[in-house]
């Protein structure tokens, strides 16, 4: 029998030990995300296959860390013949279960067979070892965990590939002006670099953020019923945790507690709200309307079955929406962690769902991103279009602080004759007529005592960016 999973590299932790080795596999099925939204290597870790592999693993390390000890009966032979037989099928997993109604005790049930299967008769059952002194969820949680690092080393270089691309488009264009727009009303003058610059700086929040929650959730318990090591020696957690890359819970009860859980899905759904933010803004930019960006459209893609004039922004359109999901998921993580006393198993059902789906969905969703914005087309004429399109509005800052500062008169006055100038023209747009610009009407405004020279300063697009060097020189420094 072969393991599913290709191993990864944990993130800041010690080489794994662990006898886990890669190979690939058929997830079909075993995870609640459609297979639409899986990719293959996240498919995998979270597969039923993967997973009794890696309960296989701890159960054979316990064994191992009980003969090292060698204060129970088993020796160091019977634990190398335990590695070398102990095996199991996902099919008859489930056969025993539709009896035992307990995936754990139906999976030692069925991993017993295989390593007594050559044992002479008469001889003592090496099977007996495994589990010894273990409870369910010490084998469960402490797998989970392990699992859950997995798919964070994935989900981490995601986000670490879409920062290394946001940063280069951003540097590409430095230059490359656009408006600004606050409450979507044209503001100042930008450019589409400081958008991917602030793209690339909350995706390194999102990669610090994961980081921190995989130091948080890498822990394992084998400490008994409710946490006492009762039955169990406390070296049988060291050396299996040890062995996976692991820390031992400091003080566990039954389960690990879900605090930990919590923010691994909390981190994932705020990583997610960024991914959702800059989807957004590639779908604004895309409007017809503005059309000043487009997601990459395919040879031979379709736009809409009825109109096919389209070019729709779907790919970021599905990125909102499986964030949202991804959102959703982190509330259940928050309120698995309010469990009965010591445990209850009120979480285990809704976890089984919340967690591979938010991992999958979110490798995905980095995926997609990736394919958006390293291929994403700028249409820099329409951006230049757009900005003069209020026939310099924008430049209204500007003014009113020429005017304090050069004209000598209060800012209340100034800002009444700004204001008054820029009304005229927005009249003008409101109503899809032709008029005097901005400039015009201050030219004509007899309290307006702006020169020429001064005027063409300020009505300048470039002007409102003599300092984004200082943005720029930040971000050279930001690495990935």
């Amino acid at each position: 029998m072969s393991v599913i999973c290709e191993k990864i590299t944990p993130a800041r932790a010690a080489p794994r030990q662990s006898t886990v080795s890669p190979v690939k596999c058929d997830f079909e099925s075993n995870l609640p995300m459609i297979e639409r939204y899986t990719r293959p290597q996240m498919g995998h870790i979270w597969s039923l296959e993967n997973k009794f592999e890696v309960w296989k693993e701890i159960e054979v390390l316990a064994c191992e860390a009980q003969a090292e000890l060698g204060r129970i009966g088993i020796t160091k032979e019977e634990a190398a013949w335990i590695r070398a037989h102990a095996d199991f099928t996902v099919p008859e997993i489930d056969e025993v279960e539709k009896v035992t109604n307990h995936d754990v005790i139906a999976f030692t049930t069925v991993m017993a067979k295989y390593i007594d299967a050559e044992v002479p008769e008469g001889t003592p059952k090496p099977s007996r070892w495994v589990h010894f002194g273990m409870t369910s969820s010490d084998l469960g949680d402490t797998a989970m965990c392990y699992l859950i690092t997995q798919a964070l080393d994935i989900v981490i270089e995601d986000v670490r590939r879409l920062g290394r691309i946001t940063k280069r488009r951003a540097l590409e264009e430095k230059e490359t002006l656009c408006v600004g727009r606050t409450h979507g009303i044209h503001a100042e003058p930008m450019t589409i670099g400081m958008k991917f610059g602030m793209w690339a700086w909350a995706l390194k929040r999102a990669e610090q953020r994961l980081l921190d929650a995989r130091k948080v959730i890498a822990v394992g318990a084998i400490s008994g019923a409710v946490g006492s090591y009762s039955n169990i020696d406390p070296f049988v957690e060291q050396y299996v945790c040890e062995k996976l890359g692991l820390e031992p819970d400091p003080l566990s009860t039954q389960v690990i507690n879900r605090d930990r859980h919590a923010q691994v899905l909390s981190a994932l759904a705020a990583s997610a709200a960024t991914l959702e933010q800059i989807a957004t803004e590639v779908r604004s930019l895309q409007k017809t309307d503005t059309l000043e960006a487009e997601e990459p459209f395919k040879k031979g893609q379709k736009g809409s079955s009825a109109m096919p004039h389209k070019r729709n922004p779907i790919t970021a359109e599905r990125v909102c929406g499986l964030a949202r999901v991804i959102k959703a998921n982190a509330q259940v993580g928050f309120d698995n962690v309010a469990l009965w006393h010591e445990r209850d198993i009120s979480h285990s059902g809704a976890e089984r769902v919340v967690m591979p789906d938010s991992f999958t969905a979110f490798d995905y969703i980095c995926g997609k991103m990736e394919w958006i914005l390293d291929g994403l087309q700028l249409y820099r004429e329409n951006s230049l279009a757009n900005l003069n399109r209020t026939r310099g509005l924008i430049y209204s800052s500007r003014v009113l602080l020429a005017l304090v500062e050069d004209a000598g008169i209060t800012r209340e006055d100034a800002y009444v004759i700004v204001q008054r100038n820029a009304m005229k023209v927005w009249g003008d747009m409101q109503q899809a007529v032709e008029g005097p610009s901005f400039r015009e009407n201050l030219e004509a405004d007899e309290d307006c005592t702006l020169s020429d020279e001064q005027l063409d300063a300020i009505f300048d697009p470039r002007a409102f960016l003599q300092r984004i060097d200082v943005i720029f020189d930040r971000l050279e420094a930001l690495e990935f």
